[in-house]
């Protein structure tokens, strides 16, 4: 996993708290749309950052390949 996967992760989880504290979701199914919503901010912002780049921001490694080697 990259820096900017990273990142992109540490902004959907902080996304979708700042959602949900403002929310207030009770049911499973509020709280799967205030996920759903912090997911998409990074999706655009990874979406974003790939058209001004012309890169893919998420890459084929993973953390059990790395270990591997």
């Amino acid at each position: 996993m990259t820096n900017l996967e990273l990142v992109l992760n540490m902004l959907a989880e902080a996304s979708t708290t700042e959602i949900s504290k403002k929310e207030n979701p009770q049911t499973l199914e509020d709280n799967k749309r205030v996920a759903h919503s912090g997911g998409k901010v990074a999706g655009v912002a990874r979406k974003e950052l790939e058209a001004r780049t012309g890169q893919k921001v998420v890459s084929p490694v993973n953390a059990k390949k790395a270990l591997k080697k």
